[in-house]
């Protein structure tokens, strides 16, 4: 940010500081670039007249997909560009939309029916065939994901899901269950160039690092490389963690897109900058959308 000649900082959207804040905001500041870290629960914005912020640009790493929404479009409202921009947060952060996207662009994703209460979905259940996952629109870490055996399981975590007070919890996204290696893909897409991609391996079917899986050095072959390529291009340019599922067949699946994505595995076992090439993208974008 600091070759624009902007004097404006770059504010850093977060709230909850884990590794991958830390290691973000280290790099700013080993590179010396002027920056905000702005806390976006205590952000408050005044709408009555010209809505204005004091910034050139920001990075958003808040991990509430709510306030990195509203935070972002207050932002960009004001002006100011945001990476990720406030329309890949609202994809990528809800698995429905994230899922109709990647199939409007012809990638192969999970078997999937969404029913707008349990009800209908656990009647459609039989016909869908069981084992299945059911997940919920918004989350992370796999919270709140369940593997549907069969009626019985189903009718338990349906009638559980049909409880929850936000009726957004009632809109039940199942997929199929699929057969995998005991691992999944997760890969790293900056600005649509494939930057790396690990193994998220782990002996239970949620395979996620938050959760106890263990990072390894996934290679990145052409018919990888091409399915990361196609699934970023139909979701937008942006800062993308593409979660890929193999089927022991070796068939490859995109499963969900992360808008802020976490590289605490990857960042020790790929053996290459990815922190840094994370901020190349961020710098390199908002100095392309805001001229000196």
């Amino acid at each position: 940010m600091t070759q624009s000649g902007d004097p404006r900082p770059l504010a850093v959207l977060t709230s909850r500081i884990r590794l991958e804040e830390r290691l973000i905001l280290r790099e700013l500041t080993r590179r010396e670039v002027n920056f905000a870290q702005v806390d976006t629960r205590q952000l408050v914005v005044p709408l009555d007249g010209p809505l204005e912020l004091p910034y050139r640009g920001a990075l958003s790493r808040e991990i509430s997909h709510t306030r990195n929404s509203y935070a972002c479009k207050l932002f960009e409202h004001a002006g100011v560009p945001v990476v990720n921009d406030s329309r890949i947060v609202d994809l990528c952060g809800d698995k429905l939309l994230t899922t109709l996207a990647l199939r409007d662009g012809g990638l192969p994703t999970p078997r999937a029916m969404v029913g707008l209460v349990p009800d209908s979905a656990l009647e459609a259940l039989a016909g869908f065939g069981y084992p299945a996952v059911v997940k919920p629109l918004t989350g992370s870490w796999g919270r709140l994901a369940a593997r549907l055996r069969d009626h019985e399981t189903a009718e338990a975590v349906l009638e559980h899901r049909a409880a929850f007070p936000g009726p957004q919890h009632r809109i039940t996204f199942v997929q199929e269950y699929i057969d995998k290696p005991g691992r999944d893909i997760k890969a790293y897409v900056f600005g649509g160039e494939v930057v790396g991609a690990i193994y998220k391996v782990a002996d239970h079917w949620r395979t996620n690092t938050a959760r106890g899986g263990r990072a390894e050095p996934c290679p990145l072959t052409d018919d990888l490389v091409q399915l990361l390529s196609t699934a970023a291009k139909s979701i937008g340019d942006g800062i993308l963690g593409i979660d890929v599922i193999e089927h022991k067949d070796g068939r490859m699946f995109v499963n969900e897109v992360n808008h802020t994505p976490e590289f605490h595995g990857a960042v020790e076992v790929l053996g290459l900058d990815l922190v840094g090439a994370y901020v190349d993208y961020v710098l390199g974008r908002l100095d392309q959308e805001v001229p000196a």
